[in-house]
């Protein structure tokens, strides 16, 4: 791939970047920094997602920058708490949270409890209104084409505007794999339904491989059908930009 087109894979990959910081140690400071690099020299990020308590710092900084506020719920572990997922939801609208990211609980799927794991999702569909809900499935845990499958399906039924793979916080995140099987759910949907791929995407050739997948099955990817959950990434994108190595962080 030449230099040109990794950087306009870069500037591509930066408009579709959720930038997360999901760390036990994350302050006030830390989601300022995090704020401050949302606006890039190559343009806004598409988000950035945080822990619920700082949606509202996050909102004021951003304000009329493009930029959404995301937050998690039900995360990393999916439980199987439809009160406990409304009750983590409810104040992040609140607050101003545009997207919010609910993990499916994948272990009640695998164990045969399919009406737990989608009640759960039907509440925080109902809870997220008109705000933009993701649904991570964890697709490491849930191991086979068809168990990943299922759980894309399930969540296109119970109202996704995303699919995302992963929390980020288990030992296999992203694949390729994984992610084609659920850009073709996504392509099956009655509706528009993007996808969000999390977790190991830390280079501007990974994230090449990824866009190029994403254009082969749903058109040309960007904000509104294509994301990147990453806090890594968003550095070797923008040495790309600048001519020097593409340098892989570490992080979500």
């Amino acid at each position: 791939m030449s230099s040109d087109d990794l950087i306009g894979i870069a500037r591509r990959a930066i408009a579709c970047l959720d930038l997360t910081s999901l760390n036990d140690t994350d302050d006030d400071a830390v989601i300022e920094t995090l704020c401050r690099r949302a606006i890039t020299p190559a343009g806004p990020v598409a988000a950035v997602c945080v822990w619920a308590r700082f949606v509202p710092l996050c909102r004021a900084r951003l304000q009329g920058t493009g930029v959404k506020v995301c937050t998690v719920v039900n995360f990393p572990h999916g439980f199987e708490s439809v009160e406990a997922v409304r009750d983590e939801i409810l104040p992040a609208i609140a607050d101003g949270a545009d997207e919010i990211d609910v993990v499916l609980p994948y272990t009640a799927l695998l164990n045969g409890r399919r009406d737990a794991a989608r009640a759960v999702l039907d509440m925080a569909r109902l809870m997220t209104g008109e705000g933009t809900l993701k649904v991570i499935l964890e697709t490491g845990r849930l191991l086979t084409q068809s168990a990943i499958r299922e759980a894309a399906e399930m969540a296109v039924e119970a109202g996704a505007d995303f699919l995302k793979t992963s929390t980020g916080k288990v030992a296999v995140s992203a694949t390729l794999e994984a992610t084609r099987i659920l850009l073709d759910t996504a392509a099956a949907a009655p509706r528009p339904v993007g996808v969000k791929v999390a977790g190991g995407v830390r280079t501007t050739e990974q994230a090449a491989a990824y866009l190029r997948l994403a254009d082969s099955i749903n058109g040309r990817a960007g904000p509104t059908n294509f994301r990147f959950g990453a806090s890594g990434l968003l550095d070797a994108l923008l040495a790309t930009l600048d001519g020097g190595p593409a340098k892989a962080s570490t992080g979500y």
